[in-house]
Protein backbone atom coordinates (compact mmCIF):
# COMPACT_ATOMS: atom_id res chain seq x y z
CA UNK A 1 0.00 0.00 0.00
CA UNK A 2 1.35 3.41 -0.87
CA UNK A 3 1.66 5.98 1.82
CA UNK A 4 0.02 9.20 1.74
CA UNK A 5 1.46 12.60 0.17
CA UNK A 6 0.97 15.48 3.10
CA UNK A 7 -0.30 17.49 0.48
CA UNK A 8 -3.12 15.50 -1.71
CA UNK A 9 -2.79 17.80 -5.11
CA UNK A 10 -1.37 16.51 -7.81
CA UNK A 11 -0.80 17.97 -11.11
CA UNK A 12 0.39 15.62 -14.29
CA UNK A 13 1.92 17.12 -16.56
CA UNK A 14 4.04 15.48 -19.84
CA UNK A 15 3.43 15.13 -23.39
CA UNK A 16 0.50 12.78 -24.97
CA UNK A 17 0.92 9.42 -24.48
CA UNK A 18 2.37 9.50 -21.52
CA UNK A 19 -0.11 7.98 -19.37
CA UNK A 20 -1.75 11.49 -17.66
CA UNK A 21 -4.80 10.38 -17.84
CA UNK A 22 -4.67 6.45 -16.94
CA UNK A 23 -2.49 6.81 -14.02
CA UNK A 24 -4.13 9.72 -12.84
CA UNK A 25 -7.23 7.91 -12.75
CA UNK A 26 -5.40 4.54 -10.88
CA UNK A 27 -3.36 7.82 -8.25
CA UNK A 28 -6.76 9.46 -7.94
CA UNK A 29 -8.60 5.67 -6.71
CA UNK A 30 -5.37 4.94 -4.29
CA UNK A 31 -5.93 8.06 -2.54
CA UNK A 32 -9.51 8.22 -2.40
CA UNK A 33 -10.07 11.37 -4.09
CA UNK A 34 -11.11 13.72 -7.37
CA UNK A 35 -9.56 13.18 -11.08
CA UNK A 36 -9.97 15.97 -12.93
CA UNK A 37 -8.48 15.67 -17.30
CA UNK A 38 -8.63 19.13 -17.59
CA UNK A 39 -9.30 18.17 -21.29
CA UNK A 40 -12.30 16.55 -20.49
CA UNK A 41 -13.00 19.35 -18.35
CA UNK A 42 -12.38 21.89 -21.42
CA UNK A 43 -14.74 20.40 -23.60
CA UNK A 44 -17.57 19.31 -21.34
CA UNK A 45 -17.49 23.22 -20.67
CA UNK A 46 -17.31 24.21 -24.04
CA UNK A 47 -19.83 21.59 -25.56
CA UNK A 48 -17.66 20.66 -28.35
CA UNK A 49 -14.56 18.30 -28.86
CA UNK A 50 -11.05 19.60 -28.48
CA UNK A 51 -10.39 18.66 -32.22
CA UNK A 52 -13.45 21.20 -33.18
CA UNK A 53 -12.42 24.15 -30.81
CA UNK A 54 -9.02 23.81 -32.74
CA UNK A 55 -10.52 23.92 -36.02
CA UNK A 56 -12.85 26.96 -35.14
CA UNK A 57 -10.42 28.64 -32.86
CA UNK A 58 -7.19 27.62 -33.62
CA UNK A 59 -4.05 26.58 -31.09
CA UNK A 60 -4.32 29.91 -29.83
CA UNK A 61 -7.89 30.09 -28.98
CA UNK A 62 -7.55 26.66 -26.99
CA UNK A 63 -4.52 27.61 -25.36
CA UNK A 64 -6.27 30.43 -23.68
CA UNK A 65 -8.95 28.54 -22.57
CA UNK A 66 -6.37 25.83 -21.38
CA UNK A 67 -4.72 28.29 -19.50
CA UNK A 68 -7.81 29.27 -17.63
CA UNK A 69 -9.25 26.35 -16.10
CA UNK A 70 -5.47 25.93 -15.54
CA UNK A 71 -5.68 28.80 -12.95
CA UNK A 72 -9.08 27.62 -11.47
CA UNK A 73 -7.29 23.85 -11.03
CA UNK A 74 -3.76 24.74 -9.56
CA UNK A 75 -5.16 26.00 -6.35
CA UNK A 76 -8.08 23.48 -5.95
CA UNK A 77 -6.86 20.81 -3.06
CA UNK A 78 -7.54 16.83 -2.70
CA UNK A 79 -7.04 15.84 -6.17
CA UNK A 80 -5.33 14.67 -9.32
CA UNK A 81 -5.03 16.65 -12.14
CA UNK A 82 -4.18 15.69 -15.78
CA UNK A 83 -3.07 18.35 -17.97
CA UNK A 84 -3.02 18.76 -21.88
CA UNK A 85 0.26 17.65 -23.42
CA UNK A 86 1.13 21.44 -24.29
CA UNK A 87 0.22 23.10 -21.22
CA UNK A 88 3.66 24.28 -20.55
CA UNK A 89 4.35 25.52 -23.93
CA UNK A 90 3.07 29.20 -22.82
CA UNK A 91 4.99 30.81 -19.72
CA UNK A 92 2.16 31.92 -17.97
CA UNK A 93 1.27 28.18 -17.77
CA UNK A 94 4.60 27.24 -16.46
CA UNK A 95 4.25 30.43 -13.77
CA UNK A 96 1.16 29.08 -12.40
CA UNK A 97 2.47 25.16 -12.04
CA UNK A 98 5.43 26.79 -10.23
CA UNK A 99 3.28 28.87 -8.23
CA UNK A 100 0.86 26.08 -7.37
CA UNK A 101 0.94 24.49 -3.42
CA UNK A 102 0.03 21.23 -5.95
CA UNK A 103 3.15 18.93 -6.98
CA UNK A 104 3.92 18.30 -10.44
CA UNK A 105 4.75 15.52 -11.61
CA UNK A 106 6.64 15.24 -14.86
CA UNK A 107 5.09 11.49 -16.68
CA UNK A 108 8.04 10.96 -19.22
CA UNK A 109 7.86 8.80 -22.17
CA UNK A 110 9.92 8.12 -25.29
CA UNK A 111 9.07 8.69 -29.12
CA UNK A 112 8.21 5.01 -29.87
CA UNK A 113 5.84 4.31 -26.84
CA UNK A 114 4.51 7.73 -27.06
CA UNK A 115 3.46 6.79 -30.78
CA UNK A 116 2.23 3.31 -30.02
CA UNK A 117 -0.51 4.61 -27.22
CA UNK A 118 -1.68 7.83 -29.79
CA UNK A 119 -1.79 5.53 -33.14
CA UNK A 120 -5.22 6.12 -34.60
CA UNK A 121 -6.81 8.83 -32.00
CA UNK A 122 -7.71 11.99 -33.12
CA UNK A 123 -5.13 14.15 -31.70
CA UNK A 124 -5.06 17.42 -33.53
CA UNK A 125 -0.77 18.16 -33.43
CA UNK A 126 -0.56 14.24 -34.51
CA UNK A 127 -2.70 14.87 -37.97
CA UNK A 128 0.31 15.22 -40.23
CA UNK A 129 2.34 13.61 -42.52
CA UNK A 130 5.02 12.03 -40.33
CA UNK A 131 3.59 12.08 -36.64
CA UNK A 132 6.32 10.08 -35.70
CA UNK A 133 8.65 13.12 -36.17
CA UNK A 134 6.14 15.61 -35.12
CA UNK A 135 6.47 13.61 -32.04
CA UNK A 136 9.88 13.49 -31.55
CA UNK A 137 10.12 17.21 -31.94
CA UNK A 138 7.35 18.45 -29.86
CA UNK A 139 9.04 15.34 -27.12
CA UNK A 140 12.61 17.72 -27.88
CA UNK A 141 10.91 21.33 -27.46
CA UNK A 142 8.93 20.26 -24.46
CA UNK A 143 11.04 18.35 -22.30
CA UNK A 144 12.92 20.83 -20.78
CA UNK A 145 9.19 22.85 -20.23
CA UNK A 146 8.01 19.87 -18.42
CA UNK A 147 11.45 19.79 -16.14
CA UNK A 148 11.06 23.14 -15.45
CA UNK A 149 7.67 23.04 -13.60
CA UNK A 150 8.23 19.28 -12.39
CA UNK A 151 8.74 18.72 -9.04
CA UNK A 152 9.28 14.75 -9.75
CA UNK A 153 9.76 12.99 -12.90
CA UNK A 154 8.51 9.43 -13.98
CA UNK A 155 9.48 7.03 -16.39
CA UNK A 156 6.12 5.72 -17.89
CA UNK A 157 7.66 3.41 -20.90
CA UNK A 158 6.45 -0.48 -19.93
CA UNK A 159 4.58 0.71 -16.93
CA UNK A 160 1.16 -0.92 -14.97
CA UNK A 161 -1.07 2.17 -14.28
CA UNK A 162 -1.58 0.83 -10.61
CA UNK A 163 2.07 -0.16 -9.75
CA UNK A 164 3.24 3.60 -11.52
CA UNK A 165 0.26 5.19 -9.28
CA UNK A 166 1.64 3.36 -5.87
CA UNK A 167 5.47 4.28 -6.84
CA UNK A 168 4.47 7.90 -7.93
CA UNK A 169 2.40 8.05 -4.59
CA UNK A 170 5.35 7.01 -2.51
CA UNK A 171 8.03 9.18 -4.46
CA UNK A 172 5.51 12.32 -3.65
CA UNK A 173 5.57 11.42 -0.47
CA UNK A 174 9.23 11.26 0.06
CA UNK A 175 9.64 14.43 -2.32
CA UNK A 176 7.64 16.50 0.23
CA UNK A 177 9.08 14.68 3.48
CA UNK A 178 12.63 16.00 1.92
CA UNK A 179 10.77 19.40 1.37
CA UNK A 180 9.61 19.93 4.95
CA UNK A 181 12.55 19.58 5.96
CA UNK A 182 14.53 21.50 4.20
Amino acid sequence: MAVQPPNRTIILVGMMGAGKSTIGKALAALMGTKFVDLDRELEERCGVSIPHIFETEGEAGFRCRETRLLQEYARASDMVVATGGGVVIREENREILKASPAVAVHLKVSPEECFRRTQGTDRPLLQCEDPMEKICRLLQERGPLYEEVADISYETDGMNAVRAAQELLDRIYQHQLVKKEA
